[in-house]
């Protein structure tokens, strides 16, 4: 399976992120945020609006004379011992924090051995999940998860799945036909969050950005009752914003 290469703009905030963690493990007892910047050549504000996401994650934190030191949670990414449990525990943290400030249900998908899947999601009595009425590994090609998947994808990819799973008419506003399907797919600004206006479902709208790590294809969505549409576009922008964060808990 081979990925099409277009990085977004939460994968550029992660390699900065990065490459500062990087910079601060290197120097255990303290770094100044201006030898940070001298070695990671990373401009001051941006610098400053990494070091700042990085502390509210508490991957790193500031000691008293100001300079910074790994964060707790950094080094429970470390631990080869409890490593995927504290990735588990701290993207469930990210989701519940995104579901409360998007008003919305917020799910991690991966496409795993050709598959669509929800590895995690955070819902509550107020933002309710969405119904799962059609399998989603069948629904890639009208969902909002689905369809930003299937962006991450060269042409052959999506070929593939979709002679897997032929696209089925769920709603008057599903794309089944391939040819539209894969212009649609192909027009999509890979920074633009994925909408899904009832072609999934009637009654519900969804959006989803990419959160590519490497060649792991995923993507971070959002659903909510139709009522709530006209809040769709803000709340994805919002989404999209997010997404570093649990792009960043990957990538440890």
């Amino acid at each position: 399976m081979a990925l099409k290469p277009e990085p977004t703009a939460p994968y550029h905030s992660v390699q900065h992120a990065l490459r500062v963690l990087e910079t601060v493990s290197r120097h255990g007892t303290g770094v100044t945020d201006v030898q940070i910047a001298r070695e990671t050549h990373l401009p001051a504000k941006a610098l400053a609006s990494l070091l700042f996401m990085l502390r509210r994650e508490g991957y790193v934190q500031q000691v008293a004379d100001g300079a910074y030191v790994p964060g707790v949670n950094l080094a429970m990414m470390g631990s080869s011992a409890g490593h995927d449990g504290a990735i588990t525990e701290r993207l469930q943290q990210i989701l519940d924090r995104l579901r409360d400030s998007v008003g919305a249900a917020v799910y991690i998908s991966r496409y795993v051995d050709g598959e669509v899947k929800i590895t995690q999601f955070a819902a509550g009595p107020d933002t309710p999940a969405v119904n799962e009425w059609v399998d989603f590994r069948s629904a890639a090609h009208a969902s909002a998860v689905g369809k930003s998947l299937l962006t991450q994808l060269d042409v052959n990819g999506r070929r593939d799945h979709l002679s897997r799973h032929r696209p089925a008419r769920l709603t008057s506003r599903t794309i089944t036909n391939e040819r539209l399907l894969f212009n649609r797919l192909d027009s999509q600004p890979p920074t633009v969050p994925v909408l899904d206006i009832q072609e999934y479902a009637v009654g519900t709208v969804c959006a989803a950005v990419p959160i590519t790590a490497g060649a792991s294809v995923g993507c971070l969505a959002l659903s909510m009752p139709i009522e709530h549409a006209h809040r769709l576009r803000q709340a994805a922008d919002t989404l999209n914003r997010g997404a570093a964060p649990v792009l960043l808990s990957l990538a440890l």
